[in-house]
């Protein structure tokens, strides 16, 4: 789970709330779902906390949901912004890769060396997690006064977002002292090594410049020139990425951020060359009058219509509408009554005459996209602690699966065979679940499998459903070969791969996969053991010869477990253990559990 670190002092000053010890605070932020980690060297809370709840990945943030919780708050804020004075012009040969950017202009911000590592602690965060390592969106913060704006057409001065050669203009990036080209950063600096592959690939690569020059290689690095110190009073902020909805809420979140600590907002004009191209993203977007520039930052409110019954239902009590809406205005949402679902969101499910409520979602709560959403939220306002334990109306009695007798079962054996139990994710990357196994998805092997991918993956290393759990026992091999050997290791886990004959278009399942590790290592090591484990469970086992990449040829077998082809058994090639940076021998078997049963 991400953490963030937050200054207990920081948080009692911006709550206005001085009388909380340290103790009373982590008991406060437990109740928002912040739960404490510790405490860094400096002192400061590390807190995990949802990753949902993007707009508490800063002191201000979390501080603006405590003063919700102590009612000091109420309702959606706004911040008022004051009119555009800088435009943000969008060239045609802005890489398609990455056509979109957004921007703000932030005035009279008092900046400390507190302040400004909090701003950088939220830039790096939410370049962690929404951001997807910057891949899909990239903040760069600049101060200013250090910039120049091009003369514009409708007087405003302006900043080009373009696409340049790789051995373009030079400039000089962040904590360095030579001019660099965009290309030369990639490969001399360290920033620049560290996310060259994001660019590495791309004909042009993005660029910012003013009526200086260039000032900002996204999503790489910034120029020095517009570093931002203590000393800064007005900044400017722009955002390039592959989504302008995404950038969109990053920048409500940041400036959100910044206005808590006194700053005033302006408005940046952003222009494309193509005003379509932008609006595809931003239904409901402001434009400029008379034109399809956009108005940004974009702190347009959304609403979700929800039905008392279903609040009470979903919550197990009973609440006067009034209560309904004084906890929607703890919370941080707006809350009005209506009769019969005759809001905006059609998804109520109610009856003509129920009584439902339209909420207002503020535009720095990028996780509220379900009805249950605001749900979850008046249930934090009225206190998870507060609800009264009630049976189930369900007449049952609980009781273990047969499927978890079986899986307890099996591991049982397996310890007992000599294997440590593991308990690995079951999302994976293609790289690490095919490619370095040198399985193709479309073999007819097995583990092999069209994969149920993520559409919108957290993280690169997470991009689907591992289809078999071989991948998994290996990269813990390749993590643990500073230990000793021989390392037996077994995993009973969950697998997954599209089938469109299944009801929810997914096949899952359940394997038992087995690694031995050792210098000695070797296939009729492995088949013992699944042999021994046939013979508890009583089915007849055979292992005919056939052919799999990841294992070596003529040593490895099918596993067939009362007439049907089950999994495989064999010695792993040495390529795969090259691949893996093992240098010992390593046996294997893999099987559906369903097979013992």
């Amino acid at each position: 789970m991400p953490t963030v670190d937050i200054d207990p002092d920081e948080l009692r000053e911006l709550t206005g709330h001085d009388e909380k010890s340290d103790g009373e605070l982590q008991e406060d932020l437990f109740g928002l779902g912040l739960e404490f980690e510790g405490r860094t060297e400096d002192g400061a809370f590390e807190l995990e906390f949802a990753p949902d709840r993007l707009d508490r990945l800063s002191v201000e943030g979390v501080a603006r949901s405590m003063r919700y919780q102590y009612g000091d708050a109420r309702g959606v804020h706004v911040p008022a912004t004051n009119s555009a004075e800088w435009t943000i012009r969008v060239d045609e040969s802005v890489p398609d890769e990455r056509p979109y950017v957004t921007g703000a202009v932030i005035r009279d911000i008092d900046l400390d060396e507190e302040s400004l590592d909090s701003l950088i602690q939220l830039q790096e965060k939410l370049h962690a997690t929404m951001g997807r390592k910057r891949a899909k969106g990239a903040i760069g913060i600049h101060d200013l006064t250090m910039l120049r704006g091009s003369p514009a057409t409708e007087g405003n001065p302006t900043i080009e977002y373009v696409g340049i050669d790789p051995d373009g203009d030079r400039f000089v990036p962040l904590d360095s002292d030579a001019e660099l080209t965009p290309a030369e950063v990639l490969e001399e600096h360290d920033t620049g090594r560290t996310y060259a592959d994001l660019v590495s690939e791309y004909e042009r690569y993005p660029a910012i410049y003013d009526d200086i020059g260039l000032f900002s290689f996204p999503p790489v690095i910034n120029g020095r020139r517009t570093e931002v110190t203590t000393d800064s009073r007005d900044l400017f902020i722009e955002m390039t990425g592959t989504d302008q909805w995404t950038i969109d809420k990053m920048l409500n979140i940041v400036c959100y951020a910044l206005a808590a600590r006194g700053a005033t907002l302006e408005d940046v004009v952003v222009e494309y060359e193509d005003g379509e191209s932008a609006n595809a993203d931003s239904k409901g977007s402001r434009t400029q009058s008379g034109g399809s520039g956009l108005v940004r930052p974009d702190l347009s409110t959304r609403t979700k219509t929800v039905p008392h019954g279903r609040i009470e239902t979903i919550l197990g009590i009973d609440l006067d509408p009034d209560e309904v809406i004084d906890l929607a205005e703890r919370s941080g949402l707006d809350a009005t009554k209506q009769e019969g679902g005759s809001g905006t969101d059609t998804t109520t499910d109610a009856t003509a005459d129920e009584l439902v409520y339209e909420f207002t979602v503020p535009p720095y709560r990028v996780d509220v996209l379900h009805p249950l959403d605001v749900i979850d939220d008046l249930g934090r306002a009225y206190g998870f602690n507060e609800l009264e334990p009630k049976y189930p109306d369900v007449g049952t009695v609980g009781g273990r699966h047969e499927r978890s007798r079986l899986e307890d079962a099996t591991r049982t054996q397996l310890v007992g065979l000599g294997f440590e139990d593991l308990l690995n994710f079951h999302m994976i990357s293609e790289g690490e679940n095919n490619e370095r196994l040198d399985l193709d998805p479309d073999a007819d092997v097995y583990g092999a499998g069209e994969p149920a991918t993520i559409k919108e993956p957290y993280s690169e290393d997470f991009t689907m459903l591992r289809t078999w759990v071989m991948p998994s026992l290996l990269m813990v091999l390749e993590r643990n070969t500073h230990r000793a050997y021989p390392q037996h290791l077994a995993e009973i886990g969950f697998t997954a791969v599209v089938d469109e004959t299944e009801t929810i278009g997914v096949d899952e399942r359940r394997h038992v996969g087995a690694v031995l590790a050792n210098h000695d290592a070797g296939y009729e090591d492995a088949k013992a053991r699944l042999q021994a484990l046939a013979r508890r469970f009583d089915v007849e086992l055979e292992t005919p010869p056939t052919e799999h990449p990841t294992f070596i040829s003529g040593r490895t077998a099918a596993i067939v477990m009362d007439d049907e082809v089950v999994g495989v058994i064999g010695e792993v090639h040495p390529k795969v253990l090259v691949e893996h940076d093992l240098e010992v021998p390593v046996a294997a078997f893999e099987f559906d559990l369903a097979a013992l049963e």
